[in-house]
């Protein structure tokens, strides 16, 4: 594996220990090497300002700092990659011998593209990996294992959408814990796009929050957050943020811990297809707790917390929402009118179409699982003169329409019941 980096300060030689920050620990340079167009030049050394390829980091990952054996330097902010993981295929090798080589050959992979996912399904014991599209995944995986002699079979691609909610809730609803002793009531609503968007970005950071902190309630409230909210937020995972805005409970700071675990695992499987949460906020607004611990531990609190953000989901009114690709087409002048259709005929939205010289570059939205099969369509219907490229990746409502059909279709795929989750009120 070849890692290509830039020198910032110092100099850097062939045979020389470096430090690898993230993962702490020492690392041999067995060879350096500069580049000139494609080819790639051995050298014994390079000093600051050049771009060098490094060979023998093997725990080496796409983000990291390197800085010289001995001494401990702060590393450079991670990168952060605006588009999500929003297609999936299962990927098993013909030969079962061929598994730990595609398992570490995949771990390559992902550590070269963080865009990614690789991930071990605990149901079904699948290697899932994850990656921006059709031909993101064919390209970067798909490809580059079989040229490894690896012989794969590989699932139909599947969808990545996600649940949320599109209006507040009315009221604080309902959960009750498994002994029947304790009780936490909960608000959900939309979060606020600003605030999605600066999660994701990177401005505001995911995590728990331990202490109030000045810099994070200023930007939660600059990206359009009620500041006083913003003091009781308690936890940010996966772009969904949890409040805790209880009034005198005594107990609340015991059950907190367990009540975001509940939190993530709702956001990891919603309640109406097992699909990921999204720009969803949850507020805790009451909660009746027994006064003795040994009655409110985390086989009753997580079930407890779990099931009221379902109910205020399901009662709220449960949505899918789909990834939508904004693409650029770009297509011969006489081939426009067969690029819109198929754009049009894909349930696709055409932003912009600005004319190049003999070619036109259409701006369009189609969403992800339309996409299946497109580029060797738009060849077709272009002569081969026409391609894509992505330009971004976001999720929209599903039409309504489509919802029913959608959730059964995905419920049926993760074999769960036919019939619909309903709250548990009692």
């Amino acid at each position: 594996m070849i890692a290509t980096g830039r020198i910032f300060s110092g100099k850097i030689s062939e045979g020389q220990i470096v430090r690898l920050m993230k993962v702490k620990r020492d690392s041999k340079v067995q060879q350096l090497s500069t580049f000139i167009a494609s080819r790639r030049i051995p050298i014994q050394s390079s000093v600051a300002g050049n771009v060098v390829g490094l060979v023998g980091l093997s725990e080496v990952a796409v983000g990291e700092t390197l800085c010289e054996s001995g001494k401990e330097i702060e590393p450079f902010e991670s990168i952060k990659h605006i588009f999500e993981p929003v297609v999936t295929k299962a990927i098993e090798p013909r030969n079962p011998q061929d598994l730990p080589k595609l398992i570490d050959l995949l771990k390559i992979l992902a550590a070269e593209d963080p865009t990614l996912k690789i991930k071990i399904s605990q149901d079904t014991g699948e290697t899932l990996v994850s990656g921006l599209g059709e031909l993101h995944l064919d390209a970067k995986v798909e490809r580059k294992i079989r040229e490894r002699g690896i012989d794969i079979i590989v699932s139909p691609p599947v969808v990545v959408y996600t649940e949320t909610v599109a209006k507040k809730s009315v009221g604080d609803i309902k959960g009750k814990s498994p002994n029947r002793h304790n009780e936490i009531y909960v608000a959900v609503e939309p979060l606020e796009e600003g605030v999605y968007q600066a999660i994701k970005s990177g401005k505001i950071p995911e995590g728990k929050i331990k202490k109030r902190k000045v810099e994070l309630i200023d930007a939660l409230a600059e990206a359009g957050m009620d500041r006083d909210e913003a003091k009781q937020v308690v936890e940010i995972y996966n772009g969904n943020v949890l409040v805790e805005a209880t009034r005198g409970i005594v107990h609340i700071g015991e059950i907190l811990e367990m009540a975001m675990e509940a939190f993530e695992e709702i956001v990891e499987q919603g309640p109406i297809a097992k699909e990921p949460c999204y720009g969803l906020k949850v507020i805790i607004t009451d909660a009746k707790l027994h006064e003795d611990s040994i009655h409110r531990g985390p086989g009753q609190m997580i079930p407890c917390m779990r099931q009221a953000i379902s109910n205020a989901m399901l009662l709220t009114g449960d949505v899918l929402y789909e990834p939508v690709q904004t693409t650029r087409i770009d297509t011969p002048m006489e081939y426009l009118t067969e690029v819109s259709k198929l754009v049009i005929g894909r349930r696709g939205l055409i932003i912009e179409t600005n004319q190049q010289g003999t070619r036109y570059v259409v701006i369009a939205e189609v969403p992800v699982n339309e996409m299946f099969g497109f580029e060797a369509i738009l060849k077709s219907a272009s002569a081969g003169r026409g391609f894509q490229s992505l330009i971004d990746v976001k999720y929209k409502k599903l039409p309504t329409d489509l919802q029913l059909q959608t959730i059964q279709r995905i419920r049926e795929r993760k074999g769960l019941p036919k019939e619909l989750p309903k709250p548990i009120l009692d």
